[in-house]
């Protein structure tokens, strides 16, 4: 039997599932395509690629700096440090930003390069049975584990494993925030020096030049564009069937860059449900000895990818 079912594949998912494949025999199990969670990249065509989850990581404690830069050393993320533009001249801190050299789940594929995966494998539903856990996946097979780790989002893991959280955790006051975003590409666009925008607007907070991120080079340019928070929370629970989302979306970007609208080739959207939370919580993770069960995730301590890997470590210090 395996020692530990990790649910998740994203940056706290991969982290803890690395750590414990050092010592433990571990599956992980995750309901997308691909690794990553909310680093996710979405491929165009060929190379061409957008980040549409996590854009950047600016790491701040010392302990995850140096992680940072010993991925650096090893050439899986590389800096993106060109123009970045802020309309909204806030007073933010200048700290280095950290992207994958192919794409920004490269941290998460080098964490999980040795761990067994289940991708496109959602776990419906988990029951542990004395001494071990039985998951039972969508396609109702079933599989054992000695212990399990759930890394998902708060309201989905209150759902799946409420029968063995302790009351300190589902009483917790956590405010998921979503988020929408939306990418797209021009065809015979001049690729301008820039790398991000931060706009001051109502719909559009943010935009990325994927091009800036010199994993590619081509007359098409491509650009990942993020809702502001009013504006998701606004159409989290609609984009999916109301198309004037993404047009309106898209059309504000181009009212703010003087874009063409006619050389659009591609556009799509994706919503974040659950995508982070701002307050800190009073746990970094939890590890229940009774069940041999563990949670851990960003939304334990913050937004960032920062706080999924502190949780995830946290996590591996208390079962280890």
């Amino acid at each position: 039997m395996i020692d530990f079912c990790v649910l998740g594949s994203g940056v706290s998912g991969s982290t803890i599932a690395n750590i414990l494949s050092k010592k433990y025999s571990v599956h992980v199990f995750d309901k997308a395509r691909g690794p990553g969670g909310r680093s996710s990249n979405k491929r165009f065509k060929n190379n061409l690629s957008f980040d549409h989850g996590v854009q950047y990581i600016s790491p701040k404690s010392k302990i995850f700096t140096k992680f940072i830069k010993k991925l650096y050393k090893k050439k899986i993320l590389k800096s993106w440090d060109d123009n970045h533009i802020d309309f909204t001249f806030k007073k933010r801190s200048k700290t280095k930003k950290y992207i994958g050299q192919t794409a920004n789940n490269d941290l998460v594929k080098h964490n999980l390069k040795r761990v067994k995966q289940s991708l496109s494998s959602p776990i419906v539903k988990i029951n542990f049975k004395k001494f071990f856990w039985e998951i039972t996946l969508k396609d109702q097979s079933k599989h054992k584990f000695k212990s399990l780790i759930l890394t998902c989002p708060f309201p989905q893991l209150k759902k799946l494993a409420k029968d063995y959280l302790d009351k300190k955790i589902t009483n917790l006051k956590i405010q998921m925030e979503p988020n929408i975003t939306v990418m797209v590409a021009f065809k015979n666009q001049k690729n301008i020096p820039i790398s991000s925008i931060n706009f001051n607007d109502d719909i559009l907070a943010w935009a990325a030049n994927e091009n800036s991120k010199k994993r590619f080079k081509s007359n098409i340019n491509l650009w990942t564009l993020q809702a502001t928070l009013k504006w998701s929370k606004k159409t989290i629970n609609k984009y999916k069937i109301d198309k004037s989302i993404m047009s309106k979306l898209i059309a504000r970007f181009i009212k703010l860059t003087g874009f063409k609208k006619n050389n659009i080739i591609f556009k799509r959207i994706h919503g974040w449900k659950y995508s982070y939370n701002y307050k800190k919580t009073p746990f970094l993770s939890v590890w229940n000895t009774k069940y041999n069960l563990g949670c851990c995730g960003d939304w334990f301590n913050g937004p960032k990818v920062e706080d999924a890997w502190l949780s995830a470590n946290d996590l591996a210090k208390k079962i280890n």
